[in-house]
This record gives C-alpha cells, structure tokens and sequence, in this order.
C-alpha cells in the first residue's frame, strides 16, 4: 500500500494506495470535524485547492448526526459527496478533551457528552464500530490522550493500556471488514504511538505496535504544551523505531516550519486546525510569512493576499477587500481566507515533496523554515 519513491536524507517521498485512490506524501490532511470544513468551504473547493485527504472525527460524528446514520446514508464519502481518502481519527482525544468528568477502565472510557451530557462509553470496539459505520478510509485506533506533563508511572500504565486496546482494535477491524453489511471492507488501520515526553516509554512502545504490522504508524500526544525542541526530540528519538515500509503520522501538527522539520525526520502525514481556525481570524499564511488582515496597513492594499499564491483568493480578491470583509463580519471574509490558508499548506505539501524528488529538501528547508515562521514585513 506505501511505496517510497525516493528519499532525501530523512525526508520520504511516497505514494500511500488505498480503495479509495493514492495518496502522494508527504501530505497534509484538510480537517473537516464534522464531515465539513469550518468556514463555509465545501468538498468541491477542498478539490480545488488540491486537497488529497479529509480528515473527520469520530467523537462529533458520532454524536451529532449519528454514525449509523450516516451508515444508512451511504457513509462518510457519499453523505459528504468526497472521493478522495478520508481519515477518522478515533475520538479518542475529544473525549479526554471535551467529555469532563470520565472514568477509565481497562474495556474503556464512561463520558458525559459535551452536548447535552448524556452518558456515553467507548472503547476499542465501539471506535472501530462507529468508524466502520463512517467507513473512512483509515481508520485510527481508540487511545488514551495523556495530559503533558503527567507522572512516568501513569503514562507507562495509560500506554500500556493504549497497547492493549490497540490489539483490541486489530482484531474488531478484522471482523467489521468481514460483515457483510460492511460498506468499505478495505478499511485501514493505523496505530497510535504514544509515551509522553519520556524517550524510553516511546521507543518501547513503538517497538511493540510496529509488530503488529499495521497499515501505518502515528504519533500522538504532541503539539498539546510541549516545547518545539521536546516534540523534534521524541520524532528523533521514536522514528528509528518506526517501520520503514508504513507512513508514519504526526497528529495534530502544525506550524508550515513544524512540518517542514517532521519532514526532515522522516514524517508522511500531518493534519491541524491551524489553518482554517487562524483564517477565520483574519490570521494568514504565505509564502513570506504570517500576516493578520486586520491591520490598518491593508485598508487601501489592492494586492492579493500573496502575489505567488494561485488559489482562487489570491486571483480575484484583494487585501483591502478581505479586510473590509472582516471588518464587517460577513461569513465571505472567512471563507475567502479559509480557502487561501488550506491551499497554501497543500501547495507547501506539494513544494516539498517536488524538493524530495529532486535532491534539494535541506535547501528548501533552510530557506523556509525561519522564513514561514516570521510576519510578513510590507
């Protein structure tokens, strides 16, 4: 299903292949919570701005509409109208996020919803029985999200748990896909590292999960407080562990110049929210830098938002409309740089693997990484 096509120094270039059409790496997953992404953007646009993968979350669809629901709507793909790869992750985070008072035990996890605090559990087997309802393409296995910092006694007991539910997941996966009700039988695994910011618990751990022989491997539990030095530690410190043939998934990250530094460790797949929640602030990216529309210095700007960006923003609005726009609160301001944002991080997804490709990642990544990171100066 992953084949690497050419690698520079750490950095991977590949194609990840799944039933629902292959996936050119490294990637950047669009992230639409709730079968949809936020600021007005719909599925026909994400194919514009060259999105390859969606991601939704189990959590939220589960709750509102309902997976069986969506089930008998067709799944995740039809009822979204997407045809392209769809991620699930396994709700997992939201419910040690959002669900407040929970209790763990070894079948799972007892939570009050967020909504209207009816009382839920889930584990292993409700995860992967709900995402098979969604029937995503990758399905992620149910975890357990740890606070950082946390006590090393808690967190080799939660990732042993973690383990333990992981072979849980394997396993149901394994009889979903056989059902004959089943819509996408060709549903994938990937496996959740986790450990903290403990090296040893890490490494352990990715050791006993890349024996399973998984579709692909992630690592979770960063980007939630931990330092940028701490997080390219622990990727140094756990990829080595990683199979080479599998894609390997920093979750919830991150920042153009954090992608660019997993890349350089070995890193396939990313998603955030960053993106889409900063545009809806007027917050941008571009290939100079971070700007925030707001300004009073883009009133009478009648440049695009970037002079080198193609995405339909950029060729037909200018700054100073933009900002009018959310100056006035209309819903267009959000969309408008929702759509630049997505289509600037899957064209930077694009520039680094054409860099890959072509033997030169360590130069584009001394020439963007500090660059990506600093506020646009005209």
């Amino acid at each position: 299903m992953f084949k690497i096509l050419h690698q520079n120094g750490n950095a991977r270039r590949g194609e990840f292949h799944t039933v629902h059409g292959t996936v050119q790496t490294p990637v950047f997953q669009n992230v639409g919570t709730i079968a949809a992404i936020k600021g007005a953007v719909s599925t026909t646009d994400l194919k514009e701005i060259g999105c390859q993968v969606e991601l939704s979350n189990t959590y939220h669809l589960h709750l509102r509409p309902g997976d069986k629901t969506v089930k008998e709507l067709g799944g995740l793909h039809k009822f979204m109208n997407w045809d392209r790869p769809i991620l699930t992750d396994s709700g997992g985070f939201q419910v040690f996020s959002l669900a407040g008072l929970r209790k763990i035990t070894e079948e799972g996890v007892s939570f009050s919803s967020h909504i209207d605090g009816h009382k839920i559990f889930m584990g292993p087997e409700e995860s992967m029985k709900i995402q098979s309802n969604l029937a995503s393409t990758i399905a992620m296995a149910f975890d357990e999200c740890i606070e950082n910092p946390a006590p090393y006694d808690y967190v080799k007991q939660s990732v042993d748990r973690t383990y333990r539910w992981l072979v849980r997941c394997k396993e149901e996966m394994k009889r979903l896909n056989s059902l004959e009700g089943t819509i996408n039988k060709e549903q994938l695994l990937f496996g959740i590292n986790q450990g903290g910011i403990f090296d040893d618990i890490r490494i352990e751990h990715m050791k006993k999960i890349a024996e399973l022989d998984l579709a692909g491997y992630a690592i979770g539990g960063l980007a939630v407080g931990e330092t940028h030095e701490e997080m390219y530690h622990i990727l140094d410190v756990v990829l080595q562990y990683a199979p080479l043939d599998k894609p390997r998934y920093l979750m919830g990250v991150g920042t153009p110049s954090n992608i660019i530094e997993a890349v350089a460790r070995g890193v396939d797949f990313f998603d955030c929210v960053m993106p889409s929640r900063n545009a809806r602030h007027a917050f941008i990216f571009t290939r100079n830098g971070t700007m925030n529309l707001m300004n009073q210095k883009y009133e009478l700007d009648t440049r695009p938002i970037d002079s080198e960006c193609q995405c339909p923003t950029c060729r037909n609005y200018t700054r100073a409309y933009i900002r009018h726009l959310f100056k006035a609160k209309e819903m267009l301001a959000m969309r408008l740089a929702v759509i630049h944002n997505l289509y600037f991080y899957n064209e930077l997804m694009e520039r680094i693997r054409l860099s890959i490709e072509e033997d030169r990642f360590e130069e584009f990544r001394r020439e963007n990484v500090e660059k990506l990171a600093s506020r646009v100066i005209d």
